[in-house]
């Protein structure tokens, strides 16, 4: 059995990633609405928006699987907090506006 500090502290890890995660997402969204210009979005622009409004949740939902198979949650939050953000600034490399 866990110590409870042990689970208030894998709780707020998690809600730490999740409000990381809504935070990109939200970011994301000014690549998805900012002003449209004529021509196509280049290869590198497509992925770039889908990695700045998807990466997010896909790094949580990665890292969550990997802390339900290893049981390693703590370890698990910090990795997806690290791939939010990961994700995010390749997103928004790959798609600067």
């Amino acid at each position: 059995m866990a110590h409870p500090a042990d689970v208030l502290t894998v709780v707020l890890a998690w809600a730490a990633v999740l409000a990381v995660c809504v935070a990109a997402f939200l970011f994301g969204q000014t690549a998805r609405t900012s002003r449209r210009r004529s021509r196509r979005r280049s290869r590198a622009g497509r992925v770039g928006l889908f990695l700045s409004l998807s990466g997010p949740w896909l790094a949580v939902l990665g890292a969550a699987v990997v802390g339900a198979v290893t049981g390693a949650w703590l370890v698990a939050a910090a990795a997806g907090a690290g791939g939010v953000v990961l994700a995010s600034v390749v997103g928004l490399t790959l798609a600067p506006h």
